[in-house]
């Protein structure tokens, strides 16, 4: 009994299940053993990435509590890969370079949060530790506050910018909203001091959908204290004052940058063939030209509907379709049959707004459906814990 290696780099959320379903491709007499590299300890639920920017939720998962039972991680980071040889090269967690040869390779290394330029100040919002230094500056905030007798004062030090209007933005700015309306109001200062700006270079908010369900959004984001400032772009903080792009500054406390993300920079190492915008390009079936069994995934990936030309977007549900589908591609190519060809996901979006607050929204038939409320939470939530396979 011959044992297929399948070896995947990256933990991410398209990782994650391309580990289960190539491994569940496997059959008695021709078992898959997958092995996942992951330069992390453990899998960080980047979806949730405010969170520990609001409170001390854990967004870290060991790997062992969501991987399948018969999946083994290796902590470590590729550096290069021989193709003919079929052999990776990775850097182990004490530095050491080490070959793992496999029969298959699927990159899912993912992206990167965007960071602002050096000494353009505030804190971008880029992974766990970056959110606990937005949680300490915003406490420590509050509580000035509370003591400041200065209006002017108190009310710069209540005041925070989210310089980005991507759903990371809108999800942070709805989450920092209640968090330190909460706080103050526990301090003994009125909620409505709280002010939270979400600064949009854009005409309007969620351009992947339509501007009613965009407008929809914005009023709900009023109800939760949030106000958005449209065709606003912030260019720099510092000492308290935030400049924008129009020469006009606004007094903060805080800058948060949520400015998207970019395919991991770690690919153009490696030598893949890349994208001019940096991600790994691949045919309809997520092969890598060139390179018999590679395969790309996920936001890494340059992936287009071969019917309808659209590229997939760099989300979860997207990496997660590519994910299902893959397990039936890998093992079509294994068996040498036809494989199926990509197909990209309908139009469905979870905006969470804070607890127990939500919007989703989807079209199907030329329809737009809108749900909002603790349903559309509800759904969010069931959306956030399946990406991680905690459901």
């Amino acid at each position: 009994m011959n044992e297929w290696k399948c070896v995947i780099v990256g933990g991410g959320h398209a990782g994650l299940h391309a580990a289960k379903t190539v491994w569940q491709s496997g059959t008695a007499d021709r078992p898959v053993r997958v092995t996942v590299i992951d330069k992390q300890p453990y899998h960080v639920r980047k979806v949730l990435l405010f969170r520990p920017a609001v409170g001390d939720e854990p967004i870290a998962v060991p790997w062992e509590a969501i991987l399948p039972d018969g999946v083994r991680y290796v902590r470590g980071e590729a550096v290069s890969v021989e193709s003919e040889a079929k052999r990776l090269l990775y850097r182990d967690a004490e530095g050491n370079e080490r070959w793992m040869e496999y029969d298959a390779l699927i990159w899912a290394a993912g992206s990167v949060v965007n960071r602002p330029n050096p000494g353009q100040g505030g804190i971008a919002l880029t992974d766990p530790e970056a959110a606990a230094s937005i949680r300490e500056r915003w406490c420590e905030n509050v509580r000035k506050a509370a003591l400041e007798t200065d209006p002017a004062e108190r009310g710069r030090l209540l005041t925070v910018a989210v310089a980005g209007a991507g759903i990371s933005g809108i999800e942070t700015s709805a989450e920092l909203a209640h968090r330190m309306r909460q706080e103050a109001e526990s301090l003994g200062l009125s909620p409505d001091a709280v002010r939270i700006y979400l600064l949009n270079a854009q005409d309007r908010l969620f351009s992947e959908g339509p501007a009613k369900v965009a407008h929809k959004l914005e009023r709900l984001l009023a109800e939760c204290g949030v106000t958005v400032l449209h065709r606003k772009k912030a260019l720099r903080e510092h000492a308290g004052q935030l400049m924008l792009e129009d020469g006009r500054t606004m007094p903060v406390g805080l800058c948060v940058w949520t400015l998207g993300l970019s395919p991991n920079p770690m690919l153009s190492r490696i030598g893949l063939p890349l994208t001019p915008q940096g991600q790994i390009a691949v045919d309809s079936c997520y092969r890598v030209p060139g390179m018999p069994f590679v395969y790309g995934i996920g936001d890494c990936a340059h992936i287009v509907d071969p019917i309808s030309g659209r590229a997939d977007r760099m989300t979860c549900k997207e990496g997660i379709a590519q994910a299902s589908r893959l397990g039936k591609i890998v093992q079509a190519d294994r068996e040498g049959r036809p494989a199926p060809s990509h197909k990209g996901v309908f139009d469905f979006f979870c905006i969470g707004l804070g607890p127990n607050r939500g919007l989703t929204w989807t079209r199907k038939w030329g329809l737009d459906f809108v749900i909002t409320g603790k349903l559309a939470w509800s759904i969010k939530t069931f959306v956030w814990d399946r990406a991680s396979m905690l459901r």
